[in-house]
């Protein structure tokens, strides 16, 4: 094969693999989204039903926002 062969099939292998990366970025970046609104959703629920958030239910909230910062810092490529 010559050299312009090659050239063609590594731009056409970067590319898609630059493709599937975007995507699997998107649909993490999605996940992540849905995640967020379920925390929301059940936190706006319990302050709700009750009135007051319980000091465990807060400490919960915050661990799992955490967890989720971590996880979209991953996402992004930042180092923590």
């Amino acid at each position: 094969m010559d050299t312009n062969a090659y050239l063609v099939l590594a731009s056409a292998s970067i590319t898609g693999l630059g493709m599937v990366t975007a995507a699997g970025l998107a649909g993490w970046r999605g996940w992540l989204q849905l995640k967020r609104q379920e925390l929301d959703h059940s936190h706006a629920g319990a302050a709700g039903a009750t009135g007051a958030a319980s000091a465990g239910a807060r400490i919960e909230m915050a661990d799992l926002r955490e967890r989720i910062r971590k996880l979209e810092a991953i996402a992004a490529g930042v180092e923590l």
